[in-house]
């Protein structure tokens, strides 16, 4: 039996079990059973996902993500900045990190609570008749509606996810609801296969999105409510469709920490 120090962290609902393997390594990626056990919300200490924090060359850190199905997973927005949060109340950074996720290397600023987490470039997206594809460390599907609260996200979520195109490598579904004072994002993720409080990848697509579907508006940021709390998005639209200096902005904090027994 192993005993395992753990902290729980969320970021907008987004909620994240966090395990220090600087100096021993407790879990590897291939103990997806376990993985899944303890992001279990009856067996285990329960999550939308896991992360790994160890140390890599080059980097303060490396981030090792997975979602609650126990398997290594694409990037996870809310989750990178959960884990700055963590490094730097382990003392690890300063106000200002550098690590590498598995898509590849990004930068967050941590200040009083708040993250921001520098995502990667999106060169190009695909536009379709009525959505949106495009890859912001994860692959989303972004579809514009009239009304969040009339819709089952998680059965609508699923049409998308498990269709033809999609069923073999998955897909995460957000709708978007325009408001007034930006938009209002609900998503489906593949891995957790639920809908999630907030997913910080679909927020940074359902932001990216909203620009190209209104392109009259010459805003560089966009401000996102979800139902785990609000986040922003800022970036640089290039010409054509794609976009740089993106970075995904909000609340990231320690819920609880402990032991768990495995």
């Amino acid at each position: 039996m192993k005993n395992i120090p753990f902290h729980k962290y969320e970021g907008t609902g987004n909620d994240f079990v966090l395990i220090d393997q600087r100096q021993h390594r407790y879990l590897t990626r291939q103990d997806t059973a376990e993985i899944e056990r303890i992001c279990h919300r009856r067996f285990g200490i329960g999550a939308d996902g896991l992360i790994l924090l160890q140390l890599t060359e080059g980097y303060d850190f490396e981030m090792v993500y997975f979602n609650s199905d126990g398997r290594e997973s694409t990037m996870c927005g809310n989750g990178g900045r959960c884990i700055a949060a963590f490094a730097h109340s382990l003392g690890v950074v300063g106000e200002h990190c550098h690590f590498l996720a598995i898509d590849g290397p990004h930068e967050a600023k941590i200040s009083e609570g708040l993250v921001e987490l520098k995502m990667g470039n999106v060169p190009e997206v695909e536009i379709g008749d009525g959505y949106f594809i495009l890859n912001t460390g994860s692959p989303h599907y972004v579809v514009f509606v009239e009304d969040l609260s009339d819709m089952n996200i998680v059965e609508s979520g699923q049409v998308i996810r498990y269709s033809e195109r999609f069923r073999k490598e998955g897909i995460n579904v957000n709708f978007v609801e325009k408001t007034a004072d930006g938009i209002e994002v609900a998503t489906y993720e593949r891995g957790v296969e639920d809908e999630t409080l907030s997913c910080g990848t679909g927020v940074t697509a359902a932001a990216l999105s909203f620009i190209l579907a209104n392109t009259d508006l010459l805003a560089n940021e966009v401000a996102i409510a979800t139902k785990g709390g609000n986040l922003k998005v800022r970036f640089n639209k290039k010409a054509g469709n794609g976009f740089e200096g993106i970075w995904l902005c909000g609340p990231a904090r320690k819920v609880f920490s402990g032991e768990y027994w495995l």
